[in-house]
């Protein structure tokens, strides 16, 4: 499952006691036979549910997962004999036991269920989705929701197969994980649709969606794919199709294995709570994420649609073919979607620079795991909520990027050959850590399983404090490790702890860089040699590694930056000085410095990732007597890059170019440029009064700057623009700029608007927008308090937890006591660690504002010849 990539929502779930929930083996299920009727008229449904299972020993109880399923009748047949079974609910264990009279032999049994269910509302097992026009039924079953839909043996390990029949109104159709094999009519005025069996495969796996879907379609390598969106929207999934095409293809070629489930459907949902969900040949969708159209789409947006897509599809044989045991080994999925996804957009997307962004990725995830109360990425984990709160960046993002340097260290060829190994070997079966590791320790002939657990079993990033002496033409580098917390009092705290590591340096400077060398660090002090005697030793060659380093701030006088390092470790170096100022190691006014000593640098991921540091250095550490020198500083970096791009799209732009240009006239625009004002102003009327007529990624940035400088007349306008927005793109463009108003009146209608009909549940991540909003923030915080009851009725299953993440925009001792204070009214279960995540957060932003804003304005104040010499 891909999380919202959009949002900065933390999807928990609300667990119950902290009781085990897993069932008892008294039952092994190998087949499943299903029936549902769903009824818009009354938002229900009917089901039969026939099980073949295979009793170990002989039992009067079996127990399967059921949650907000009416049993009416349940029959149990085994030997030859038929006997009704009694149904006793647990509800907090989510556990149906059914009892008969006389025991049931062991060997093959038939369980024979007829049930009713609600379409709810809630986003999960089977709900309800709607459009304007009218309802749909729709499925999201990961982690713990097959049982929602049906009673079930609801865990990762029970994999069986499927018969699906679908009894749907007439001028309905139905998507599931298998084809139509035949669709007749009746009972009634209705229609009866059966799907083809499928392969073994998980529950939380199964699909189905009812309505009048309308699709487009193509092949790829003799599969059928179709993109099915709702009637009106299926033209917009042109690039979608196109793009699953080269994705089909390269993963065929890649894991040897063809696409192993016969056809491969994508659907756009109207309302969905994750980015999307990798069932099955069936992969549901936002509709955002999976729909675009070339006017208002943004190359931003199309690469990430392409990487969503390419998610899932790689969850077809990571996830789908071969399924973790349990859910501690998430992933096993999610981290190895994650990671392979960027392979197809590197190989038909070179223009993209994927393997650069890459490294900005290994660096978000770096933050996410730097605090004190993060979880190793195999987490033991029982109930519902312990579950669902793996799906983090922790089990995507982390796990991705140690893939990314082991990778590198055992070379691409070799890895992929241990990773088909795997995949060939657990096909349509199950599969834990250890099976990957080994498998791949054998097949490399690399301590993989030495070295893999260390990353995989305990929380946080290696510091590393690289060392070197030069002797006899010689350099010794010297490499000690201990933990790395953005808090500076744990971080000088902070005793040894080893990882083993696979650490890649290079020498640099003024005698000519050497080769790289790589070494196994395993010990908390460990030396080595590298020929020569270089002026400088880059301890991150290549820019794979999963570590911070420390360094001598004197070395970067030693470094053409640009010429002695690459695209990724120029990002890696730039991303490590931020992770040294956030403990105090370096000053802000280093990280500034190094700005400008970079400031011809032209590759947009090294860009993005200025950014979004000049965002939380803003936040954090400018004060409001320093705003106009920190955005003339601003000013002065970014505009020279608009000047050479210029505020008009050009037709020869390379997409590169044109997301160069947004991030420069983002920055500006926010920084008070005046020119960069008035062309928001002036481009932001184009595109209200002719969508289509500015250039996307110029026309989403000159919407948000346009807000920010806006008034009452403007926000009631991108209103009306909301309510008539004929695509997916162009309502999520005025949608989310409706936080980005500095009038706290128009914030409080923007929240307000949020509790409204009008608005999806799936859609309140805004909410988390405005309070990122320096102006919103405490007015935001407020309102969520005040209003506190009808937010949680409307916050969908998986996004209990959003008002905990909020946490992570306050920068006060004040807030930080209010928002305690409220929390320890208001518990979430199964949230604990995210409080005292974001707990963490605000603290290290209030230590960076009181060690950081005095001295910044200094520097500020300082002749740009004494800047630049910060380094």
């Amino acid at each position: 499952m891909k999380r919202n990539l959009l949002v900065s929502f933390l999807c928990l779930v609300a667990s119950v006691a902290s009781f085990g929930q897993r069932l008892p083996e008294t039952a092994i299920p190998t087949h499943y036979n299903l029936t549902f009727e769903p009824d818009f008229a009354t938002d229900t449904y009917k089901g039969t549910d026939v099980i073949s299972v295979r009793v170990p020993t002989p039992t009067k109880t079996i127990v399967l997962n059921a949650v907000d399923i009416r049993f009416e009748d349940v029959v149990i047949e085994a030997a030859g004999k038929r006997q009704p079974a009694e149904v006793t609910l647990d509800p907090a264990k989510e556990f149906a036991t059914l009892t008969t009279g006389q025991p049931i032999p062991a060997g093959a049994a038939t369980i024979s269920i007829k049930f009713t269910g609600t379409l709810n509302d809630k986003l999960r097992g089977l709900y309800l989705t709607r459009t304007k026009q009218r309802k749909y039924a729709s499925t999201q079953f990961e982690s713990t929701d097959a049982r929602r839909a049906f009673p079930s043996f609801d865990e990762p390990r029970y994999k069986a197969t499927f018969d699906l029949t679908v009894i749907a109104d007439k001028g309905d159709t139905a998507i599931s994980n298998g084809r139509i094999v035949s669709d007749t009519p009746g009972p009634g005025d209705k229609h009866t649709l059966k799907f083809s069996t499928t392969p073994k495969m998980s529950t939380y796996l199964v699909a189905l969606m009812v309505g009048d879907w309308k699709c487009i379609s193509d092949e790829q390598d003799g599969v059928p794919l179709r993109v099915c969106a709702v009637p009106g929207k299926e033209h917009l999934g042109s690039y979608a199709l196109e793009s699953t095409k080269h994705i089909l293809k390269f993963f065929n070629q890649y894991y040897g294995i063809k696409y192993p489930f016969g056809k491969l459907d994508q659907i756009a949902v109207p309302d969905f709570e994750a980015g999307a969900m990798e069932n099955t040949g069936a992969i549901t969708y936002r509709e955002t994420l999976l729909l675009a159209d070339d006017k208002t789409t943004t190359e931003n947006q199309k690469r990430l649609i392409f990487a969503v897509i390419a998610h899932e599809i790689a969850h077809q044989w990571f996830g789908n073919l071969v399924t973790m045991k349990w859910w501690d080994d998430i992933w096993l999925n999610e981290g190895f979607a994650t990671w392979m996804a960027q392979k197809p957009m590197i190989a038909v997307h070179p223009e993209w620079n994927i393997d650069v962004e890459d490294v900005q990725e290994s660096s978000t995830s770096m933050i996410t795991d730097s605090v004190a109360a993060q979880r190793p990425i195999r987490q033991t984990a029982e109930t519902r909520g312990e579950i669902n709160e793996l799906f983090d960046g922790i089990a995507y993002g982390k796990t991705a990027a140690v893939l990314r340097m082991l990778e590198a260290y055992v070379g691409p060829e070799a890895f992929r050959k241990g990773v088909n190994s795997y995949l060939k070997k657990h096909a349509y079966g199950n599969a834990s850590a250890e099976d990957f590791w080994t498998e791949m320790a054998r097949v490399t002939g690399k301590p993989f399983d030495k070295v893999l657990p260390t990353f995989i079993n305990q929380a946080g990033v290696p510091f590393l404090d690289v060392k070197s002496s030069c002797a006899g033409g010689k350099t010794t580098v010297t490499v000690s490790q201990k933990r790395y917390y953005q808090d500076p009092a744990l971080f000088q705290k902070s005793a040894a702890h080893t990882w083993s590591v696979p650490v890649c340096v290079k020498g640099v400077g003024a005698n000519g860089a050497s080769q790289q060398h790589c070494e196994m660090i395993t010990q908390p002090a460990q030396s080595f040699t590298i020929a020569g005697c270089p002026a400088s030793v880059f301890p991150n060659a290549g820019a794979h590694g999963y570590y911070r380093y420390n360094y001598d701030p004197a070395m970067l006088r030693q470094i053409k930056v640009d010429k002695d390092l690459t695209a990724g470790e120029r990002l890696s170096l730039v991303a490590n000085e931020w992770s040294l100022v956030r403990v105090g190691q370096h000053a802000v006014a280093d990280y500034l410095g190094l700005m400008q000593a970079m400031k011809s640098e032209r590759s947009r991921p090294i860009l993005k990732e200025f950014s979004d540091r000049i965002y939380a250095i803003r936040r954090s550490a400018v004060s409001d007597d320093g705003r106009p020198a920190f955005d003339s500083f601003v000013r002065s970096f970014y505009g020279p890059i608009m000047q050479e791009l210029g505020y008009a799209g050009r037709p020869n732009d390379t997409p590169e170019q044109k997301q160069i240009r947004a991030i420069a006239f983002s920055a500006l625009g926010y920084s008070n440029d005046p020119g960069a004002v008035e062309m928001a102003r002036k481009l932001t009327r184009e595109d209200l009064e002719q969508p289509g007529t500015v250039e996307p990624s110029i026309a989403t940035v000159a919407v948000n700057v346009a807000a920010w400088h806006g008034e009452a007349k403007l926000y009631d306008e991108y209103r009306q623009k909301i309510a008539r927005a004929a695509t997916p793109d162009e309502y999520y463009r005025y949608f989310g700029a409706l936080a980005e108003f500095r009038d706290p009146a128009l914030l409080t209608r923007t929240l307000e608007f949020l509790l409204s009909p009008e608005v999806r549940n799936q859609d309140l991540w805004l909410m988390a927008s405005v309070v990122e909003n320096p102006v919103g923030t405490k007015p935001g915080w407020e309102f969520v308090k005040t209003n506190y009851d009808a937010l949680m009725k409307r916050l969908s299953v998986g996004n209990k937890s959003a008002v905990v993440a909020l946490g992570d925009s306050f920068c006060s001792q004040d807030m930080k006591e209010d928002f305690a204070n409220f929390i320890k009214a208001h518990p979430t279960p199964g949230s604990e660690r995210r409080f005292k995540i974001a707990t963490e957060r605000i603290d290290a932003c209030i230590d960076m504002r009181q060690r950081e804003s005095r001295r910044l304005a200094e520097w500020l104040q300082k002749p740009k010849s004494a800047q630049a010499g910060a380094h």
